[in-house]
C-alpha cells in the first residue's frame, strides 16, 4: 500500500536535505515573485524545512518544459549523485500533453527513473499531479491516470511517497490556475506545498488544503470569452508553435538551483531567476 497523507509516518521528523526534480511544475511556475523569478511549491517546502533544521540544504534541478526523457538524462544521476534525505520527483505530464505520446517508453523511462533515485535517499516522493477542470483534463484524462496508475505501482514496489493531488478538488478549481491554465497560482503552489509538508510527516498547517476556496461570482459571459482570446493569443498559439518545431520553452536554461547548499529563501546564492 503507497504511503499517504493519512498513512502511519513519523511526526515532525528532521530532514537535513532537500532535492527536487522535474519540469515546469517543480520549477515554480506561475508562482512570480517581485524580481521575476519563480518561486513555487518545492520553494515554500524548502523554507519550512529550514526553518525547522538549522543548515538545511536544498537544490532544485527542474527546468520548464522538460520530458520524462530529459529529466531522466538530466537531472536523475545529479540528484542521486547528492544523496539528500528527501527527493521529489514529477515528470512525464508534459509527455502526455503531446498529441503524440508512446505512454509504454514514458512508464519505461519513470520507471528507471525511481530504480535509481530510490536507494540514494531517505525518502523519495512521486505525486499524482494536479489538474484544471476544462476540456484539456478530460481529452488527456486517460494518459494522465495512465500515469498516475505507474506512479501508484512504482510506490508500492519501491516503498515511495505518493501526493495525490489529482484528486484534491481545490486544485481542479479553474481559480488556483494561472491564465496560461498550464501552471498553478502562489495559491495553488501553496497548497502543494502543505501537502508534501503532510506527507513528509509534518503536523499540518493548512488543514483544509483540499477545500476550493469560497465561491464567488462567475464571470460575466463577455469577460470569459475575452479571456479566452487572450489565452489563445498569449498562450496557446505559442505553445502549439513549440509542440510542431520541436522546440520547449524550457532550451538553453540551467537548473533553477543546481547545488545543494545552504536555503535562505528564492534569492539566496545559487537561485535561478
Amino acid at each position: 500500500m503507497r504511503d499517504t497523507i493519512d498513512g502511519a509516518m513519523q511526526t515532525n521528523p528532521t530532514y537535513t536535505s532537500l532535492v527536487a526534480v522535474g519540469d515546469s511544475f517543480t520549477e515554480g511556475m506561475s508562482d512570480r515573485l517581485p524580481d521575476g523569478s519563480y518561486r513555487g511549491w518545492a520553494d515554500v517546502l524548502a523554507g519550512r524545512m529550514a526553518a525547522r533544521t538549522p543548515g538545511f540544504r536544498y537544490a532544485n534541478l527542474a527546468v520548464r518544459g522538460k520530458l520524462i526523457g530529459q529529466i531522466v538524462d538530466e537531472q536523475v544521476d545529479l540528484a542521486a549523485a547528492m544523496r539528500p534525505d528527501v527527493i521529489t520527483l514529477v515528470g512525464g505530464l508534459n509527455d502526455a500533453l503531446r498529441p503524440k505520446c508512446d505512454m509504454g517508453r514514458v512508464r519505461g523511462l519513470l520507471t528507471e527513473a525511481v530504480e535509481r533515485l530510490a536507494p540514494s535517499c531517505e525518502r523519495l516522493v512521486l505525486m499524482r499531479s494536479p489538474g484544471r477542470q476544462g476540456p484539456v483534463l478530460e481529452r488527456f484524462r486517460p494518459r494522465m491516470e495512465e500515469l498516475f496508475a505507474c506512479v501508484d505501482e512504482l510506490s508500492a514496489r519501491h516503498g515511495t511517497l505518493v501526493v495525490d493531488l489529482y484528486g484534491a478538488p481545490s486544485l481542479a478549481d479553474p481559480r488556483l490556475w494561472d491564465v496560461d491554465r498550464l501552471h498553478l497560482t502562489a495559491d495553488g503552489h501553496r497548497r502543494v506545498a502543505e501537502a508534501v509538508w503532510q506527507t513528509l510527516g509534518y503536523e499540518a498547517q493548512d488543514p483544509h488544503w483540499r477545500t476550493p476556496p469560497p465561491a464567488t461570482a462567475r464571470p460575466h459571459w463577455i469577460a470569459r470569452r475575452t479571456e479566452d482570446v487572450r489565452f489563445t493569443r498569449q498562450y496557446l498559439l505559442p505553445w502549439i508553435g513549440r509542440r510542431l518545431t520541436g522546440r520547449s520553452s524550457g532550451d538553453g536554461l540551467p537548473a533553477k538551483r543546481p547545488d545543494l547548499l545552504p536555503y535562505e529563501g528564492p534569492t539566496a546564492p545559487g537561485h535561478r531567476p
